[in-house]
């Protein structure tokens, strides 16, 4: 009897602790939307579903972090932060959950932005802008392993918002008097421009197929949303309502594209249709790129 009611007791055990387990993956959240926020005076870089019901603070740094972005496995985010009153930015990164931050460059007066993992999660790439000896504003790509090491300069790529392509490639926006989206070889060589107009084209990103890609541009007068194929061809506005529209980023599938206006965070499918809000108070979102 004693042996029985023994066994008794361990079977409700085991019968509790399972479903325990099946409760805790019925809640599981999906935090696939990083983005940055103000809240509390101070901007930190915040994690949300899709749907932006439910949120997490990763960071508590007391300058500011931006620009977040997803390592290819989901497991690190890349990202910038101040220091010296604005004066230095640099590139670091964290664990998923915000933990083991790590600072990578460290060149003071230096505005290092914009960070992009390559395919294979061993790169990131960088803009980096500063003024030179000269007093000219100038932006630069670089490129450097996972672990800040062997940085080094992407020449003769002048510009920003780099973004690497599944097939190894770096699309990026030019520095000049109009900004132009271009793309080329991650050893610099055959540069190749994708838009061509007397406006401003920035913050490149390709869907996960390779085959499109979303960019702000002011050709029609506003900060508005397009796409266009990879080769520059098909290029088409997709947003047009109030508010400059900045920093596309495709869903996982390449199915939806979500974007920044006046502090809020909308998501729309990629042909530009059912625009709605996801997020009150954010900008600079990227999704995660791979699912849970």
């Amino acid at each position: 009897m004693k042996y029985l009611k023994h066994l008794s007791i361990l079977t409700i055990l085991l019968a509790l602790v399972t479903a325990c387990k099946v409760s805790q993956k019925s809640t599981s959240i999906d935090y696939a939307i990083a983005y940055t926020a103000k809240e509390s005076g101070n901007i930190d870089i915040y994690v949300a579903d899709q749907e932006g019901k439910s949120k997490i603070k990763l960071t508590t740094h007391e300058n500011r972090d931006g620009y977040p972005a997803w390592s290819p496995d989901g497991k690190r985010i890349a990202f910038y932060a101040y220091y010296d009153g604005r004066k230095t930015w640099s590139i670091h990164t964290m664990n998923a959950d915000g933990t083991n931050r790590k600072r990578l460059t460290h060149i003071k007066n230096r505005w290092d932005n914009s960070p992009t993992w390559s395919p294979d999660g061993k790169k990131i790439a960088f803009a980096r802008a500063y003024r030179n000896t000269e007093g000219v504003w100038t932006e630069e790509i670089w490129i450097m392993n996972a672990d800040g090491s062997e940085q080094k300069q992407i020449k003769p790529l002048n510009g920003g918002g780099p973004y690497f392509t599944q097939n190894g490639k770096i699309v990026f926006h030019s520095k000049s008097n109009t900004s132009e989206i271009c793309i080329a070889n991650i050893d610099g060589s055959n540069l190749i421009k994708l838009t061509n107009n007397n406006a401003e084209d920035w913050h490149p990103e390709v869907s996960p197929d390779g085959k499109q890609v979303a960019f702000m541009s002011t050709r029609d007068g506003k900060k508005e949303i397009y796409v266009m194929n990879i080769d520059g061809s098909n290029q088409k506005r997709l947003t047009s309502n109030e508010g400059d529209k900045w920093y596309p980023s495709w869903s996982p599938d390449g199915s939806k594209i979500i974007f920044a206006s006046e502090k809020r965070i909308y998501m729309m499918n990629k042909d530009g249709s059912s625009i709605k809000k996801i997020i009150d108070n954010g900008s600079q979102p990227a999704w995660l790129k791979i699912s849970h």
